[in-house]
C-alpha cells in the first residue's frame, strides 16, 4: 500500500477516512529534522551549508515510515500547502533517502489540498507534483537567517547585557514596536480641553442631544475651549439663547461587509471578540482544519474559490432570502505579493453548516468556527443600507450652533449576520443614535434637568461645587441653571498599549513577519520575560527595554522596520523563483558579521552609559523641585546610573561605590523610597553569618518577592538554600535570627505515634502547613509553624484525612492478580474515581463497563493493559504485547555476576 505522510495524527485520521484501506497514512509529528543548537550548524564560509539532525522525539516516527515503506516504497507527501509544509516534505524525503528507505531515483509524489474534504483530497491525489524547491529554498533562507541572527547576536547580548536572554530577526523588531509605544506613553503630556453639549426638546416633546460646534459665529476646533472659564462662557451662551432647527440633512449611505478572514485578521478578531491570544487562536483553528471543518488557516489570501462563493450565496438564500443575496458575487482581491504562497481565505468547507449544525464539543472550537462561518457568509451578502441624518440647531443670529448626528438602518444586509469588532473603542458612537423627526424652523426648548445626572456622575465625590451665577461648578464639569447645558472637561489620551491583535495588525502594516510566524513571535517575547500581558495589553519589562535600546543603538539597521520588511520581500522573491536564496544570505551576512565584529570592542561601561542616556527620562524622571534626578540621595556626591549585577540583571547604583552603597531596583524610583535606597539590591542586604556553616545570610528580592538566602551562587552551589518571606512579614523586621528560622524549615515535630513516620511543619505555596506522608493540613497562622506540637499536628492531619476520604494514603486493591508474566511487578484491580481499572507499573487501564472487576483474570488484565499501551498510555515506553521479550530474565545473570 502507498505510504501517505502528513504532519499530525488528527490530520492522518481524517485523511485515512477518505483514502480507505488502500493507503497507509502516517504522521511525521511536525518537522523531523532541525539545526542543532550549537555553533557551526550554518557555516557561511562553506556556502551557508546547513547541518541537520533528526530530533530524538522524531526518530521513532521516521522509523515507522521506514518500516511501512519496506512493503511498498511508494511515498506520497501530503503536508500542509505552504512554505513550512513544503519544508517538512523536503526534510522527510532527505531523511528517508539517507536511510535508504527510498532511492534517489524513486519517484516521490507531493500532493496539497487547501481543505481536508473528500473532494479536495481525491482531487489532490489525482494531481501529484514534485517537492517545490523554490518554496524549500525560501524556508532554508529564513531558517539560516534566524539561526545566524539568534546564534550570533544572543552571545553579544549575554556579554554586554547580563540577564538578556536572546535576540531574533523578527522577535527583536516586534519588541521594539512595543517598547517604543511605551516610551510614547511615558513622554505623553496630557492637554486639557472642554466640550459643551445640550439636551433640547422638540415641539413633539422628544429629546435630542447635540454638541456645540459654532461659538461667536466661529467654528469650534478641539482646543478652542482650553479652560473651565471659556467653557463656562460657552455654556451660558447656549443656555441664554432661543434656539431652533436651522437645517436637517439626510443622506443615504451603504456599508459593505469585510472580506473573509486571512490569518492575521482572524487572530485580530478572535482577540477582540473572545480575548483569545494568537497562539490559542491558531491552535484552535488547526484542530478545526484537521477535522475537515475549515480551509487551511495559515494564509495571507482573501479570495475564495468560485464553488465556495456559489455555496455561500446558496446558503444565504436558503437562510435569509433573496433580498440578502447581491446581484453579483463579491470578489476580494488577494493582497499577497507571492502568488505561490497565496491560498484561499479561511472559510468553512461546507457553507451550509453553521456552528450549531456541527455540534462541536469544545467551546473554543465552537466560538471560532462560528466567527469564521459568520464572517464568510457575511462577506457574500448584500450591503447594509442606512440613512445618516445631521440636525443643525442654532440661534437666528448664527452666534451659536449645535449639531446632532444619527443614522437609521433601512436594510440590515450583512449586519444581520456579522459586524466586525473595533480596537480601542472609546465612548458612545453618536452616529449610531436614532434621531427624532424634526423640520427646519422648529423651535427647540432646553430640556429641564436633561443633563443633571451626567453632571453628578462627572463631579463624583471629589467635588468642590459652588454656585456661580447661573452655573453650578465642579472640577470636571459645568452645568447651566436649568440643567440642560453641560460643559465637560477632557484630557487628551496617550496612544493605547498594544494588544496581541493590534501588534499583529501593526506588524502586518509594516510588512514584518508572515502569517505562520505571528503566534510564535507573541509567545517568544513573553516567554523571554521581555513583555508581560496585563488585562490583554502588552507592557514591556525593563529587560525588554534594555535589549531594545542596545539593539537600536548598536544594531539599528537590523531592528529597522524598513530593513526587516525589505528582507521579507526578498524571501518572498526567493519562493517565487526570482532570487537565489544564497545571494540573500550572503548579502545579509557580510554586513551583519561586520556589525557583530565592531561590538567586540565595546566596553560594558560604554554600553551602560549609552543606555543610561537613552532611558534617562524613564530611569531618572525630572523632579518637581528642579534638582538633578541623577544625584545620589544618600551621599549627595555620586551620580546614579544603571549597573549590572554579578548574578545577572540590572539595578541602579551610586558612582561613589564602595564609599556609598546606595542601590535601588532597575526602573523609575518608587514612591516613598528614602535615602537608604533599596535594601534588597542586587547583592542583597547582609544579615550576618550562620554559626553552623559560616555562610553569610542575605535578604534579597526576586520575581516572586523578598526572600532570605544562605551563601552565594557558585559553580559548586548553583542553588543555595532560600526561603520566601511569609505573608505579613515585613522586610524591615527581618534579622539574622528570623532568617535562620525560615531557612531551617521544614521543622520536624516528631514521629507519628501510629506508624512512626515523621511529622513536619513548614511554609509552602499555599501557606503554613503540617505534613505526614502525602497529607498536608493547613495551619491558620504562620507563627504556629514554629510552635505547633505533636498532639495538635496529629489532630489536624486526622481531620484532613477524614475530610478527603483518606486520599493521600495508598488505596487497597480490589483484587491482586499476581506478577506480570513478562515484565514482573504486581498486577492489581483498583477502585478508581471513574470506575475500576487495572494497575501495573505506571499504567492504569480502565476496565470496560460490562466487566465485573471481581471476575478479572490475568489474561483479561493483560489484554486491557496492552490496549492502553498501544494507544500511547504512559509507562515504560515499551510495547508488551507478547511474552517473547523477557528483560527481567536477562537481568538475573547480571545480578549473579555482581554477587
Amino acid at each position: 500500500m502507498p505510504v501517505v505522510v502528513v504532519e499530525s495524527p488528527a490530520k492522518a485520521k481524517t485523511i485515512n477516512k477518505y483514502l480507505g484501506k488502500d493507503y497507509t497514512v502516517l504522521a511525521s509529528y511536525g518537522h523531523v529534522r532541525d539545526l542543532p543548537s550549537k555553533d557551526g550548524s550554518v557555516d557561511p564560509e562553506e556556502g551557508f551549508s546547513m547541518k541537520w539532525e533528526i530530533g530524538s522525539d522524531s526518530k521513532k516516527h521516521v522509523k515507522a515510515i521506514v518500516d511501512a515503506l519496506k512493503d511498498d516504497p511508494s511515498l506520497i507527501l501530503a503536508t500542509d500547502p505552504d512554505r513550512e509544509g513544503e519544508a517538512i516534505s523536503w526534510h522527510l524525503q532527505e531523511a528517508l533517502t539517507s536511510r535508504k528507505a527510498i532511492k534517489k531515483d524513486t519517484p516521490v509524489k507531493r500532493v496539497t489540498f487547501n481543505a481536508i474534504t473528500k473532494d479536495a483530497v481525491t482531487k489532490a491525489m489525482a494531481e501529484p507534483r514534485e517537492v517545490d524547491m523554490e518554496l524549500v529554498e525560501a524556508y532554508l533562507a529564513r531558517r539560516a537567517l534566524d539561526y545566524l541572527v539568534g546564534f550570533t547576536l544572543s552571545p553579544v547580548l549575554w556579554r554586554k547585557l547580563p540577564g538578556a536572554k536572546s535576540a531574533g530577526r523578527v522577535q527583536s523588531v516586534s519588541l521594539r514596536i512595543v517598547v517604543e509605544r511605551e516610551m510614547e506613553i511615558e513622554a505623553f503630556n496630557a492637554r486639557e480641553y472642554w466640550s459643551v453639549r445640550a439636551v433640547l426638546e422638540t415641539p413633539r416633546g422628544q429629546q435630542i442631544e447635540a454638541r456645540l460646534t459654532v461659538l461667536g459665529g466661529k467654528k469650534l476646533e478641539r482646543y478652542d475651549l482650553p479652560t473651565a472659564a471659556e467653557a463656562g462662557l460657552a455654556v451660558q451662551a447656549v443656555a441664554s439663547r432661543a434656539l431652533e432647527v436651522r437645517d436637517v440633512e439626510a443622506k443615504p449611505t451603504t456599508r459593505n461587509p469585510s472580506p473573509p478572514f486571512m490569518t492575521s485578521t482572524l487572530q485580530q478578531e478572535a482577540s477582540r471578540k473572545f480575548g483569545m491570544g494568537a497562539r490559542a487562536c491558531m491552535s484552535t483553528a488547526q484542530r478545526l482544519y484537521e477535522a475537515g471543518h475549515i480551509t487551511y488557516m495559515r494564509t495571507d489570501g482573501i479570495d475564495m474559490a468560485p464553488e465556495a462563493v456559489d455555496d455561500a450565496r446558496l446558503s444565504i438564500k436558503d437562510r435569509y432570502g433573496d433580498a440578502y443575496v447581491p446581484g453579483k458575487p463579491r470578489i476580494y482581491k488577494n493582497k499577497a505579493k507571492n502568488a505561490q504562497e497565496a491560498h484561499e481565505c479561511i472559510r468553512p468547507t461546507d457553507m451550509s453548516k453553521a456552528a450549531d449544525d456541527l455540534k462541536l464539543s469544545e467551546d473554543d472550537q465552537r466560538k471560532l468556527y462560528d466567527l469564521i462561518w459568520k464572517r464568510t457568509i457575511a462577506s457574500q451578502m448584500e450591503a447594509a443600507r442606512m440613512e445618516r441624518t445631521t440636525v443643525t440647531i442654532g440661534d437666528k443670529a448664527g452666534e451659536v450652533e449645535l449639531r446632532a448626528t444619527g443614522q437609521v438602518v433601512l436594510f440590515d444586509g450583512f449586519l444581520k449576520v456579522y459586524e466586525e469588532g473595533r480596537d480601542d473603542v472609546q465612548g458612545d458612537d453618536e452616529d449610531s443614535r436614532r434621531l427624532p423627526q424634526v423640520s427646519a424652523g422648529d423651535a427647540m426648548a432646553l430640556s429641564a434637568e436633561g443633563l443633571a445626572g451626567d453632571y453628578t456622575k462627572l463631579a463624583g465625590d471629589d467635588v468642590i461645587e459652588e454656585q456661580d451665577g447661573d452655573l453650578r461648578r465642579s472640577k470636571a464639569a459645568l452645568l447651566s441653571a436649568n440643567g440642560a447645558v453641560l460643559g465637560q472637561q477632557h484630557h487628551t489620551q496617550p496612544p493605547p498599549r498594544y494588544t496581541e491583535a493590534t501588534l499583529v495588525k501593526r506588524m502586518e502594516e509594516l510588512g514584518i513577519g508572515r502569517p505562520s510566524t505571528y503566534a510564535s513571535i507573541m509567545d517568544t517575547i513573553q516567554n523571554r520575560g521581555y513583555v508581560i500581558k496585563d488585562k490583554g495589553r502588552l507592557i514591556p519589562e525593563d529587560k525588554g527595554r534594555l535589549v531594545t535600546v542596545f539593539l537600536s543603538n548598536y544594531f539599528n539597521r537590523y531592528v529597522g522596520y524598513d530593513f526587516t520588511a525589505d528582507l521579507e520581500n526578498q524571501l518572498d522573491e526567493v519562493s517565487a523563483g526570482d532570487r537565489h536564496y544564497k545571494d540573500v544570505l550572503d548579502r545579509f551576512w557580510r554586513d551583519f558579521h561586520a556589525a557583530i565584529e565592531e561590538t567586540s570592542e565595546l566596553r560594558i561601561t560604554e554600553v551602560l552609559e549609552k543606555i543610561n542616556e537613552v532611558l534617562e527620562p524613564h530611569l531618572f524622571p525630572a523632579k518637581e523641585d528642579g534638582s538633578d534626578p541623577r544625584l545620589c540621595p544618600n551621599c549627595g556626591i555620586g551620580r546614579l546610573s544603571m549597573r549590572t549585577a554579578r548574578a545577572g540583571g540590572a539595578f541602579i547604583g551610586c558612582s561613589n561605590y564602595p564609599e556609598c552603597r546606595y542601590t535601588r531596583a532597575f526602573g523609575p524610583p518608587q514612591e516613598g523610597a528614602d535615602q537608604t535606597g533599596d535594601i534588597l539590591g542586587p547583592d542583597g542586604k547582609m544579615l550576618g553569618v550562620d554559626p553552623d556553616t559560616s555562610e553569610k545570610v542575605t535578604l534579597r528580592t526576586g520575581r516572586f518577592g523578598p526572600y532570605v538566602q544562605l551563601g552565594d551562587v557558585t559553580e559548586e552551589n548553583k542553588k543555595p538554600p532560600r526561603a520566601s518571606l511569609p505573608k505579613g512579614w515585613e522586610v524591615d523586621d527581618i534579622d539574622l535570627e528570623k532568617a535562620l528560622t525560615l531557612l531551617s524549615l521544614p521543622r520536624k515535630i516528631g514521629d507519628h505515634p501510629e506508624d512512626g513516620e515523621p511529622v513536619e511543619a513548614g511554609i509552602g505555596r499555599y501557606g503554613p502547613y503540617v505534613k505526614h506522608g502525602r497529607i498536608y493540613a493547613n495551619l491558620p497562622e504562620v507563627e504556629e509553624v514554629f510552635t505547633v506540637g505533636m498532639n495538635r499536628a496529629v489532630e489536624l492531619i486526622a481531620q484532613k484525612a477524614a475530610g478527603r476520604g483518606g486520599r493521600g494514603q495508598a488505596a487497597a486493591p480490589l483484587k491482586e492478580l499476581g506478577e506480570h508474566p513478562d515484565e514482573g511487578g504486581p498486577v492489581q484491580v483498583m477502585k478508581g474515581r471513574y470506575g475500576p481499572y487495572v494497575k501495573w507499573a505506571k499504567i492504569n487501564a480502565t476496565l470496560p463497563k460490562d466487566v465485573d472487576p471481581e471476575a478479572v483474570t490475568m489474561e483479561k488484565a493483560l489484554e486491557v493493559l496492552n490496549e492502553k499501551i498501544a494507544k500511547g498510555g504512559k509507562g515504560t515506553g515499551k510495547r508488551k504485547t507478547t511474552a517473547k521479550k523477557k528483560p527481567a530474565a536477562k537481568k538475573k545473570p547480571a545480578a549473579k555476576d555482581k554477587t
